[in-house]
């Protein structure tokens, strides 16, 4: 079990981390709901009401589809671009898919290579692309649940001002919706070309995701091994 948790502790860590944040956001959103009902002369609601309801779901899964749009256009654009001194790109000349010798693919494929490295067509094909189609899954599945989720609030919110509800349609096209969305958009998109551009003039030792410290500005980790 040591040895397991060992060989596993990164992910372990990060998860650890992320339940932790997030019984932490339910408990202060629980709190601050509450405060405005309150405000309002409402009844306040409990833990399982709150962590159950469109106003909860909306803000994690917000939070999520800006996340997994961030890895799949990552992934996707370091296939074909580079940055030359960043450990976050392949070196010069690399770009695109890759030969099948590079690839371990078929007749290249080591004795320990997944089993679908070793087959052809379809399955090969999914495979290769399995870590970009699963993330951007997860984004569009956030990004519909919070679709769906940010209508209810804002059709309860119109109830309480007189409105008519909301439909689907018209959220996705409001102001509202996007200018929730983009908020977070726009962030990812900068902490990732942050990385990529500090990540080539900047170290940490001991950092998978830093080069070497005495590795010139100008060359990758990938170049320097």
């Amino acid at each position: 079990m040591g040895r397991w948790i060992r060989d596993n502790g990164l992910s372990l860590a990060f998860l650890a981390i992320f339940l932790a944040t997030l019984v932490g956001e339910s408990l202060v959103g629980l709190a601050y709901t509450n405060e405005q009902l309150a405000q309002h002369r409402q009844p306040s609601i409990g833990y399982v009401d709150y962590v159950t309801s469109s106003d909860f779901l909306v803000d994690v899964a917000e939070n999520w589809q800006s996340e997994f749009l961030q890895f799949f256009l990552f992934i996707l654009a370091t296939v074909w671009l580079i940055q030359r001194g960043s450990p976050e790109s392949k070196k010069p000349g690399d770009e695109g898919i890759g030969s099948e010798k590079d690839q371990l693919i078929g007749e290249h494929a080591a004795a320990d290579s997944p089993r679908w490295a070793r087959v052809r067509g379809f399955r090969l094909w999914l495979y290769s692309n399995s870590l970009l189609l699963v993330m951007g899954s997860i984004f569009l599945l956030s990004w519909f649940a919070q679709s769906l989720a940010g209508r209810v609030v804002a059709s309860e919110e119109n109830a309480q001002h007189g409105l008519g509800e909301v439909s689907w349609l018209e959220y996705v096209a409001s102001p509202e919706f996007w200018n929730r969305t983009l908020q977070n958009w726009q962030s990812e998109f900068l902490a990732v070309g942050a990385m990529v551009a500090f990540s080539i003039f900047l170290r940490q030792r001991g950092s998978s995701e830093s080069k070497p410290v005495g590795v010139p500005h100008h060359t990758s980790s990938v170049e320097a091994d």
